[in-house]
């Protein structure tokens, strides 16, 4: 495979301006930021910060920060009920706001995350993706990217990982500005929250299993791959 060819604004613009950005966006949206979790506190309780492991660039994992939109009920036997029953009418104004997205800003602060870039995914989805879809781990993942201004949720995977992938070939300063632009658009508009018929998104392999693409043993064994993967990411930071 050919090496992709990295510019001037990859290469040494791009980071300092998410530094610059995300710090800016911190101060002036302080209000809002304090506001929301406040919010979360009162309709959901505790704890405010919803942490997850995601692969960044080069799929090194890190935690991701997001405001919580779901609650913590769990079924008789200690078990997490499904998402949609989790998610609360409060949590849906969060997340087509988009609000549940703000602390994302201090993964950008620190270098985890970029402004603009593929979604940091799941691992569990990371696992089953193609090693060229997998390309979309060359860079730093991103708050929004093109996926995101071209349908969210409400495109298929093959879909959203290919506008990934045409992202991380053609990464320029203007680009990155449109998508911002289609961003702001979007949210205002409220479009692509969630794919037909389903609250929350489908994970990856899921997906590939619902429609035949791999085989039950096949989803099992890259399951197992994710838990060794989660565990010694774990290990290490404790």
């Amino acid at each position: 495979m050919q090496k992709r060819k990295v510019g001037i604004y990859e290469k040494c613009i791009k980071r300092c301006l998410d530094f610059l950005l995300s710090l800016l966006a911190i101060i002036i949206l302080s209000p809002v930021i304090l506001i929301t979790a406040l919010l979360v506190k009162i309709k959901l309780g505790g704890p405010v910060l919803f942490c997850q492991i995601r692969p960044g660039k080069n799929g090194k994992l890190f935690r991701m920060y997001k405001f919580r939109s779901m609650t913590n009920e769990m079924d008789a036997e200690g078990k997490l009920l499904p998402d949609e029953v989790r998610l609360t009418s409060f949590g849906k104004k969060l997340r087509a706001t988009s609000l549940d997205e703000l602390p994302e800003l201090f993964n950008i602060l620190k270098g985890d995350m970029s402004i603009v870039g593929p979604r940091p995914q799941l691992v569990r989805d990371m696992v089953f993706m193609t090693p060229e879809q997998n390309r979309r781990h060359e860079v730093r993942q991103g708050l929004t990217g093109l996926a995101q201004v071209k349908g969210r949720n409400s495109i298929t995977w093959e879909e959203k990982l290919a506008y990934d992938i045409e992202y991380v070939n053609h990464i320029s300063f203007w680009n990155d500005v449109k998508i911002i632009l289609g961003t702001v658009k979007s949210v205002f508009a409220k479009e692509g929250i969630s794919a037909e018929g389903m609250e929350t998104a489908e994970d990856f392999g899921d997906y590939l299993l619902r429609m035949g693409k791999i085989s039950k043993n096949d989803y099992d064994e890259r399951n197992i791959e994710v838990r060794k993967m989660l565990e010694n990411y774990m290990k290490r930071k404790y």
